[in-house]
């Protein structure tokens, strides 16, 4: 994830595992509407299905964009471990 970092300190965006659609995964952010937050690395794991496009990640946000959409920036994607 290049130019993004949490303050430790701020409570403005958290990190989730997340199952995030993303019919082409060039990108290190994704509107929020992709993202379906998980309880843990294991369930975005299971959760995966490459078929639809669904894949398990570590997600930071939701964070707001400058032009005011609401997005998730990838940190990492689980299956590329």
């Amino acid at each position: 994830m290049r130019g993004y970092r949490l303050d430790p300190d701020a409570r403005v965006a958290d990190e989730h595992f997340a199952l995030v659609y993303a019919p082409r995964r060039s990108r290190d952010r994704v509107p929020e509407a992709s993202v379906q937050i998980v309880e843990s690395e294991q369930a975005a794991r299971d959760g995966a299905d490459p078929a639809r496009h669904l894949f398990p990640a570590r997600v930071i946000g939701p964070a707001r964009s400058s032009e005011g959409m609401r997005l998730f920036y990838i940190e990492r994607w689980l299956d590329e471990d």
